[in-house]
């Protein structure tokens, strides 16, 4: 097998006369998505291709393709199409087509806020979405394994955030030290987005609480599962 760094598709470019390709989105150790256009429809898709080195046998795809269909009824994750191949230099390359969301990276978000971070309240509404999120993928004994502020997608913001999650992990089911991997990143998440170590100081004590100092044994204590969360967030009363 002829090792694959990377595909270099070029816009304009046209794959079994189906599909054009549109953008470069971004390469992870697994492959490279794109977005592309249905030929016939001229319906804008993502898709992801994956390394064949890192896909032997399509396990990984395979394996990819059924957590999101099983997902598919979770409104945090993106919708999963189907699944084609194509040949390049004999290989075949599996790729999955999935909804193309509009929106930003929540990286790239923050850097157009005042001061690159959010204000307690809005940090607060964005934590509670994607606690509120994570709790339906749990639900279904699923997880995400790799939370950061650059594989979620900020569709709209305000006092309400519609989210979306990019790259969840798939390879093990869902143990306990995942799940709890999960709501973790999320209190990282949190902190970062309010400005980390630079401003933790002169943030409200409510919210300090739920940072607990990033210590992962005092926030599993507080926060078991993001359901937990999800509901301390609701409830919370500020002094």
């Amino acid at each position: 097998m002829k090792k694959i760094e990377s595909f270099g598709f070029e816009p304009g470019e046209v794959i079994y006369s189906k599909y054009e390709i549109v953008e470069f989105l971004g390469k992870g150790w697994e492959g490279e998505v794109y977005v592309i256009k249905e030929m016939d429809t001229g319906i804008e898709k993502a898709a992801k291709f994956f390394y064949p080195q890192r896909n032997p046998k399509g396990k990984a795809s395979k394996y990819y393709a059924k957590k999101l269909h099983k997902l598919r009824n979770c409104d945090i994750v993106i919708q999963y199409y189907a699944q084609d191949i194509l040949f390049i230099e004999g290989q075949p390359i599996v790729f999955l087509i999935s909804e193309f969301i509009e929106g930003e990276l929540l990286s790239e978000f923050l850097k157009r806020q005042p001061g690159k971070r959010l204000n307690p309240f809005a940090a607060l509404h964005l934590l509670h979405a994607l606690a509120k999120g994570i709790e339906d993928i749990h639900r279904l004994k699923e997880y995400h394994g790799d939370l950061h502020t650059d594989n979620i997608i900020v569709q709209r913001s305000g006092l309400r955030f519609e989210l979306k999650l990019l790259d969840l992990y798939h390879w093990g089911g869902a143990s306990a030290e995942r799940i709890h991997d999960d709501v973790v990143e999320l209190i990282h998440i949190f902190y970062e987005v309010l400005g980390g170590k630079k401003h933790y100081a002169k943030l409200p004590p409510a919210v300090k609480d739920i940072i607990c100092g990033l210590k992962r044994s005092l926030i599993l204590k507080k926060f078991k599962t993001a359901g937990k969360l999800r509901e301390y967030i609701e409830n919370l009363e500020w002094d």
